[in-house]
């Protein structure tokens, strides 16, 4: 029985050896399948090599969205904001991309002055220097990990320069014991005065990143003015944003159509993204997902079921230079009681209206409509900060009506409104568009 004792202990050693020797062996493995990132002077501009070979950023800015799909529609890299998203961590994330042959810029969340966090506070501003270290140990030697993103829009309501003090002890710091990945910041704009406190406190950044909506359209001139020569990445642009539209005379910002939009992500990637190689090393567009801001329909790619709009048809046809086999619903028209969202629509409360939507389908697919009120949104948060979803308001639209034409009623209270419609194609598309109205009593 002793003897019998002894070999068990003896096979417990072995097989603790052996699981030791094994994950010695995988941390080895993986850590020589790190992803080099460097960049390399080409003529007046520069081109992202990875271990060696060049790669050029075709992306989309991704917290929640789908992964998979990011990779079947032809992108090769997305961006986050933050190392946790608070559903899954940044090792889960970037298991997945590395899945999926996607590479990423990964975000480190980094104290705003908007948010409450003080630069003058050196204490905070040490911990916050500590506790991104741990982040970065646990992650750099990811092979999915390729540029490390630096806080988002610290420039946003701020104003103590101090900040980019703080950035460019970060990215010292991620030099120091990461040599593999590049670092960047990105700036919400590209103001001048920005730019040139970047590269007065921050020069050990490798790229500077901007984040533009319809301005990205004047890109190239801003570019120049700004003075900066360095690498360029363009980390969040798409969609005009609701800051850079008319609004109605009660103040409702005017939310282009899902095709108007899609044809904006085209036109801008050319002449801002695309015109700009190779100063420009890549882009990411926003948003691989869906969020709430003004609307729930403003920014995302997606639907809040996971259906595709019109502007995945685009950045498809950029990635691939073809266009998806099925495409999605397009939007010739929308009006409510034959006015336009700019026409200042006011409506009694509690009588009858009509609106109409006139649509094609580039496959001639079936489509089908669904419409919904919802109250205008009160919120004045800027910078993507959280937004509540506003109240749909129910009973106003029959269930019966799910046709290119709608009656409905407008609501009982005063107030300001949007009325909404959805149009699927019933292959993972959807079409949407919205008009804001006023309700007197």
């Amino acid at each position: 029985m002793k003897r019998e004792s002894y070999l068990k202990s003896y096979l417990a050693i072995i097989l603790l050896l052996l699981a030791f020797l094994s994950c010695s062996s995988e941390k080895s493995a993986n850590e020589s399948e790190v992803t080099k990132a460097t960049l390399v002077k080409k003529g007046s501009g520069f081109e992202l090599q990875l271990n060696g070979e060049p790669f050029f950023i075709q992306g989309a800015g991704l917290e929640f969205g789908s992964i998979p799909k990011l990779a079947a529609h032809g992108a090769n890299s997305f961006r986050t904001w933050r190392t946790d998203n608070g559903q899954r961590s940044g090792r889960e994330v970037l298991d997945d991309a590395h899945k999926h042959g996607l590479k990423v810029t990964m975000g480190i969340d980094v104290g705003r002055e908007r948010h409450g966090f003080d630069y003058d506070d050196e204490e905070a501003v040490k911990a916050q220097l500590e506790r991104i270290r741990k982040e970065v140990m646990e992650l750099k030697d990811h092979p999915a990990l390729i540029i490390w993103g630096i806080g988002n829009e610290l420039n946003h309501e701020a104003e103590n320069p101090k900040v980019w003090d703080a950035v460019n002890e970060i990215s010292e710091m991620i030099h120091e014991i990461d040599p593999n990945h590049l670092t960047t910041t990105s700036l919400a704009g590209m103001n001048k005065e920005f730019v040139h406190l970047i590269m007065e406190r921050a020069p050990d950044l490798d790229i500077l990143s901007v984040q533009m909506y319809a301005e990205v359209e004047i890109l190239p001139r801003l570019l120049k003015e700004s003075g900066w020569e360095g690498p360029l990445m363009v980390t969040e642009w798409g969609a005009t944003g609701y800051w850079e539209v008319g609004n109605t005379e009660w103040g409702a910002p005017v939310e282009n159509n899902s095709s108007v939009k899609a044809d904006f992500y085209m036109s801008r990637y050319r002449k801002a993204i695309e015109s700009q190689r190779p100063q420009v090393i890549g882009s990411y567009v926003f948003l691989w997902g869906q969020k709430q801001e003004r609307t729930p329909t403003w920014f995302g790619m997606f639907m809040p079921d996971g259906k595709e709009t019109e502007s995945i048809d685009m950045m498809h046809n950029i990635w691939n230079g073809t266009w998806p086999e099925n495409r999605s619903p397009r939007i010739n028209s929308f009006t409510l009681e034959s006015k336009g969202p700019y026409d200042n629509i006011k409506l009694s409360a509690g009588q009858k209206y009509n609106a109409s939507i006139d649509m094609t389908d580039p496959d001639n697919d079936q489509l089908v409509y669904r419409w919904e009120i919802m109250k205008e949104s009160t919120t004045n948060a800027t910078g993507g900060d959280a937004e509540e979803v506003p109240e749909v308001i129910e009973g106003l639209v029959g269930s019966d009506q799910l046709s290119a034409t709608l009656e409905f009623t407008a609501p009982s209270e005063e107030g300001a409104y949007r009325l909404f419609i959805y149009v699927d194609d019933n292959q993972g598309h959807t079409a949407h568009a919205n008009i804001p109205f006023y309700v007197n009593k």
